[in-house]
């Protein structure tokens, strides 16, 4: 697993929370350092612990192992859906067109 990849997932995630390391270690009833720790890929979070942070940041699980767990797909998939239907018509239009140039073969 790689969990500097990991670990930066989670900061993007509580960042775009608005939370700092100290709120989410308090979420979670971890230390600030811990949390750092984590953070930083220094160590991977226990389950218990993963799916705490999980839930406090309101985000999948696979979403934040997504180069680990197979089906992670399926979660990618749905944020590019979510994403895409956001976009105007036009903007999601030259996307596919893109999408088709560098998925033809």
């Amino acid at each position: 697993m790689d969990a500097q990849a990991v670990g930066q997932r989670i900061k993007a995630a509580r960042e775009a929370k608005g939370l700092t390391q100290e709120g989410l270690a308090a979420l979670v009833d971890l230390s600030p350092t811990h949390m750092s720790v984590i953070e930083r890929g220094i160590k991977v979070p226990n389950l218990d612990s993963f799916v705490a942070i999980a839930n406090a940041l309101d985000i999948s699980a696979d979403s934040l192992l997504v180069d680990v767990v197979n089906h992670a797909a399926e979660s990618v998939a749905c944020e590019l859906s979510t994403r895409i239907s956001k976009l105007p018509q036009r903007e999601r239009m030259k996307l596919l067109d893109a999408f088709r140039i560098l998925t033809d073969e």
